[in-house]
């Protein structure tokens, strides 16, 4: 097995950044999800209630981050102090830096609403829930430090889709951190710990999918139900702690610090025997 894709996504929602090396530490692969747009109430705001978001470039150009919709365009160098809010991510609280005016100026523009920028610097700190495994750093992800996701899986639940009568659907639906090639479909249900670059990665819970899947990943706009009707047929979860949650991919958390690339061999440490439970 082997890393067959490594995928960033420097502002929460906004389109990820493929890259064929990358950091990674404790909160994940670095520069992951270290900026945030808020509404007014610096509530977090992602393609759930914000399409929109999906149709913006985020590439770091050395520490400033430039931000795209096509048109238009902003650099965005990290806050260095000064302004710190309260922002809110799900049920977490977290201290950020605010951007300048002029970052929230030209996203209020393109998304036709007021909005913040925020940044998560060394001084903001978030854990996991610790209700899987132990808590652990982790960015402004919905949950968890790392995505991992394989070819095989994403094969086998497209070919279901189109004997479903549907069309098959890309990797960036899942907007995965790490894609793995050269695996049987869904043999990640049986993986606890693999190893890739030197750097062991814990998979922690299989991920639980929402609406996003269904949007266009360029675009933000609806597709239809796919792949949500296929999943819940093929991978509802019959775990008490996650009942009827439609699953593709896994949560996972990095156990050391280092550097991936595509191509990097992927080894299995350690198994879930039990694999993972589906209605």
């Amino acid at each position: 097995m082997k890393v067959a894709s490594l995928h960033i996504h420097p502002v929460k929602s906004m389109r990820a950044l493929d890259v064929d090396r990358a950091g990674i530490e404790t909160r994940g692969l670095v520069g992951d999800r270290r900026w945030l747009v808020t509404d007014g109430e610096s509530g977090f705001l992602t393609q759930r209630t914000c399409s929109v978001l999906a149709k913006i470039d985020a590439v770091y150009e050395g520490a400033a981050l430039r931000l795209s919709d096509g048109e238009t365009e902003c650099v965005v160098d990290p806050p260095a102090g000064g302004d710190r809010r309260q922002v809110t991510v799900w049920k977490d609280q977290v201290s950020a830096a605010a951007a300048g005016q002029g970052a929230s100026d030209w996203l209020c523009g393109v998304l036709d609403r007021a909005v913040r920028l925020f940044y998560m610097d060394d001084d903001s700190r978030r854990m996991t829930s610790g209700n899987w495994g132990n808590t652990r750093p982790v960015s402004f992800a919905d949950g968890y430090p790392l995505l991992v996701t394989t070819t095989a899986s994403l094969a086998a639940l497209n070919e279901a889709i189109v004997a479903n009568g549907g069309e098959g659907v890309s990797m960036a639906c899942f907007r995965p951190n790490i894609v793995i090639d050269g695996a049987d479909p869904w043999a990640e249900d049986f993986w606890k710990v693999i190893r890739i670059g030197g750097v062991e990665i814990e998979l922690l819970k299989p991920c639980d999918r929402c609406v996003v899947t269904t949007l266009d990943p360029a675009t933000g706009e609806k597709l239809g139900r796919e792949p949500l009707k296929t999943l819940n047929m093929l991978r509802r979860s019959a775990h008490s702690d996650l009942s009827g949650a439609v699953l593709f991919g896994w949560n996972a958390a990095p156990l050391g610090e280092g550097v991936l690339a595509v191509g990097d061999a992927v080894e299995i440490i350690e198994r879930r025997p039990e694999g993972w439970p589906l209605a």
